[in-house]
């Protein structure tokens, strides 16, 4: 980092120390690290240590409050896919100014919901990252309320689409740190088109959730969706994210590890809510193969994928009864009504439906693990 970072990374602190707001210093934190490279790393550490100075200890000990370093829990079964999908800007959060505390304080990294130690993969003081470790000692130095960062307690989630078509989705955690001050709220976009990997990432007043349209859900669920997101990004090369995802990522990983309960892996259960299928005859048989189309990015019904699911995959893959195929277009119809009614699914649905008899009984379509399939039967 240059002189001139150096020294505007020392202002900001000095701001930061008279706004005396943890919540506001992760954020700076997170957003002063990710303009690292990882060559500067060690160097700034070690130039903000020698400096001495109160802005620049409140600098390390925010760094290993956020511990970009720190790394997301392996889940079991991750679905690689190839890139993300279209990603918004995230604005960042109001400011807020709580009351300032002095005190006893205890080393960053100690308490629960820390980056630095908190996480599910931690292996503990010995395994602590060069943030942690070049903070050591410097927190008892600096006022009270420094300790705070990090320690935050859930007190709700919420999941649901972010677009008419659900191709992302958002998941919710709302927290307030362990004094009671500074509610704020965090959204993760999920991308659902390629795979399901996290794209973009804001740190918002709670009220912000007015507007977002989501469904409450246990929060250990939500918190392991956004770590298992988190995860398969880190599994994709060259994933497609947005600009200002590694600013929040450190605040987005340590508040989701700070939940407790958490489910890993976090599979959606859109289609166990499903509650609209017809009483047809096959009905259920036509249902099982939509449920194994849509798999675990249920939230995700297109125009396009309307007709991917009816003119391709289900005469490439899908082994059907006369009654399934009979069935299957009030079935679809249901789950496009059960999943927002959007024009122009329907009308995409009823543009699809007449051709798949023909399309179901044209043997050149299948493919080779369908034919083996059916000679098996």
């Amino acid at each position: 980092m240059s002189t001139t970072a150096f020294t505007t990374a020392i202002a900001q602190a000095r701001d930061l120390l008279r706004w005396c707001s943890p919540l506001r210093t992760e954020l700076w934190a997170a957003r002063l690290a990710a303009d690292l490279e990882p060559d500067q790393v060690e160097p700034f550490l070690r130039q903000l240590s020698e400096d001495g100075r109160t802005e620049a200890r409140l600098a390390l000990a925010a760094l290993a409050a956020v511990d970009p370093a720190s790394e997301a829990r392996p889940a079991s079964d991750a679905q690689l896919a190839s890139d993300a999908g279209p990603v918004s800007d995230a604005p960042l959060p109001s400011d807020t100014r709580p009351a300032s505390g002095e005190g006893p304080v205890a080393d960053v990294g100690s308490g629960p919901g820390t980056g630095a130690r908190g996480g599910a993969g931690s292996q503990g003081q010995a395994a602590a990252s060069v943030y942690v470790r070049a903070a050591d000692g410097v927190v008892e130095t600096l006022p009270g309320w420094v300790r705070r960062m990090g320690r935050v307690a859930c007190e709700g989630g919420w999941y649901g689409k972010a677009d008419p078509y659900g191709e992302q989705a958002l998941a919710a955690l709302s927290f307030r740190y362990e004094n009671g001050k500074e509610p704020h709220l965090l959204v993760v976009a999920i991308d659902q088109v390629n795979g399901g990997l996290a794209v973009d990432a804001v740190v918002e007043e709670v009220k912000f959730l007015d507007d977002l349209g989501l469904r409450a859900e246990e929060p250990g669920t939500v918190a392991g969706r956004v770590l298992d997101a988190f995860e398969l990004g880190d599994r994709i090369m060259g994933a497609l994210v947005a600009d200002t995802l590694p600013a929040v990522r450190p605040v987005a990983l340590s508040r989701a590890r700070a939940v407790p309960d958490l489910v890993r892996p976090a599979p959606d259960d859109t289609v166990s809510r499903f509650r609209e299928l017809p009483e047809l005859p096959g009905a259920r048989e036509a249902f099982e193969k939509l449920a194994e189309f849509v798999g675990d990015r249920p939230l995700w019904w297109s125009p396009a994928r309307v007709t991917q699911f009816l003119m391709s995959w289900l005469p490439r893959e899908a082994i059907l009864s006369e009654a399934g195929i009979a069935a299957m277009p009030e079935v679809v119809r249901a789950w496009s009504r059960f999943c927002g009614a959007h024009p122009a699914v329907l009308a995409q649905v009823e543009a699809d439906v007449p051709r798949l008899p023909a399309l179901m009984a044209d043997e050149s379509l299948a493919s080779l693990g369908k034919r083996i399939a059916k000679n098996r039967l």
